[in-house]
């Protein structure tokens, strides 16, 4: 079995968490009103115009974009490449990511019901669209690896 291209991983996670963080921007936009209330409701607050924040968020999509490139990379061996291993490794990973956190902000009742539903639609469509393109940026580089011992196709 050949291994993992590395060239194309990190440009395939780059890509995704570059589309990852630019859709949680965009979409986040939607509910940001409603997180802020909620927030205050705890006497709590998050400024999202803070550099320090901003420089979390492209790291944390960035990790998240690396992540979904490593494991649709290691799925496609299994499941074959293209966009529905894609989508297999983006509903598993937010599985295991986003529904995770969602429930815990539900059983210590910082946000509303709704406003975690909506999160979790938001999140499952950016995982899926990043690892999309992700998958798209690793697959455009792949390279034929044969198994140890296979006599060499011409």
């Amino acid at each position: 079995m050949g291994g993992i291209n590395v060239n194309r991983w990190l440009a395939g996670g780059v890509a995704a968490g570059i589309v990852f963080f630019v859709l949680e921007a965009l979409l986040g936009m939607l509910t940001v009103d409603r997180m802020t209330t909620a927030l205050a409701q705890h006497n709590l607050a998050m400024d999202m115009r803070d550099p320090t924040l901003l420089a979390w968020a492209a790291l944390m999509s960035l990790i998240v974009g690396l992540v979904l490139v490593f494991f649709y990379a290691a799925a496609r061996t299994r499941f074959g490449p293209g966009v529905r291993t894609a989508v297999i490794v983006a509903v598993a990973l937010s599985c295991g990511s986003y529904l995770i956190a969602l429930i815990g902000y539900h059983m210590i009742g910082l946000y509303p019901d709704g406003l975690l539903l909506i999160w979790g639609v938001q999140g499952l469509v950016e995982t899926i669209v990043a690892s999309i393109v992700g998958a798209w940026v690793y697959r455009e580089g792949a390279v034929k690896t044969s198994v140890p011992g296979a006599a060499p196709s011409h």
